[in-house]
């Protein structure tokens, strides 16, 4: 099998690398070129051009940024028609209806369809410890399960095209819940001047705890969000598509629209490409959050 992998920014150039570690024929396209040349000098085979690594390969990843970057790099009228008795597998975060949308034109030119969104972080993503999430037909996941293995120990099937892609912005809206939670409780006992380790400390024996807040409490503390696992203009985006998709469903959202505020402070106050702990600074700024 030769698989070509279409988009290799922060988490798709560790995904990527994990197949060429594993010894699958790779050919990779991103959109940025010089992203490529990591996975070049790795061995590789690199293209400019979607069509090229379209048609060279028997099975097609996506790690693309939006539905929008799925249609211009995969389904126009110069791509589309050369996914006949291809396979494409959606590991973005989209929505349900999008993924849903991207099944049917894929379907419609004669190829395969799976969404198989990932939980984790890029260090996850290195060692191949990432959680996938699988919408596909169950023959379809069981002919694919061993390409998935390369990103996750056990992938886990969840039922039909859009499950998985509404499981895992669900799963996203508890991180960017969580995070801004915790931030904001942090906060509060810092300003009494309650030791944080004690806080910590009753915090890991209690219910409430989430790892979560380990991971991401020396950042807050130093006020350190470089070096992204993920940054938090992606948290915004994914917390945009969650908001829209649970709104359509009839879900009060007022929780969440309450965290995008934070999110929207913290890319305004220059942490866009940051890491989304940098929601403690948004929580922080003397500014009002709008």
């Amino acid at each position: 099998m030769k698989v070509a992998f279409l988009g290799t920014g922060l988490m798709g150039l560790p995904m990527a690398t994990r197949l060429l570690e594993n010894n699958i024929d790779l050919i990779a396209y991103n959109r940025t070129p010089e992203k490529l040349k990591p996975l070049k000098f790795a061995g590789a085979q690199v293209t400019t051009e979607p069509r090229e690594a379209i048609l060279a390969a028997d099975c097609i990843i996506l790690m693309l940024t939006n539905a929008a970057a799925i249609y211009s790099v995969l389904l126009s009228d110069m791509c589309w028609r050369t996914l006949s008795e291809r396979t494409v597998i959606q590991m973005g975060t989209i929505t349900p209806t999008e993924s849903k949308q991207i099944r049917d034109t894929v379907i419609s030119a004669g190829g395969e369809y799976l969404e198989a969104p990932v939980l984790g972080s890029v260090r996850e993503a290195e060692i191949g410890e990432l959680i996938a999430m699988v919408g596909s037909q169950r023959q379809e996941f069981q002919r694919h399960l061993k390409l998935l293995k390369n990103f996750s120990p056990e992938p886990v099937h969840i039922g039909p095209v859009g499950t998985a892609a509404a499981l895992k912005l669900a799963l996203n809206q508890l991180t960017a819940s969580l995070t801004s939670a915790f931030a904001l409780s942090l906060s509060f006992v810092k300003s009494y001047d309650v030791d944080v380790e004690v806080l910590m400390q009753i915090l890991r024996e209690s219910p409430l705890y989430a790892p979560i807040f380990d991971r991401k409490l020396s950042r807050m503390e130093n006020q350190n969000f470089a070096n992204p696992n993920f940054r938090t203009k992606h948290l915004l985006k994914d917390t945009d598509l969650f908001i829209d998709e649970a709104k359509n469903i009839g879900l009060n959202v007022s929780s969440i629209e309450g965290v995008r505020k934070i999110i929207e402070k913290a890319i305004k106050i220059s942490f866009a490409n940051a890491d989304y702990s940098s929601l403690f600074a948004a929580i922080n700024s003397i500014s009002e959050v709008q």
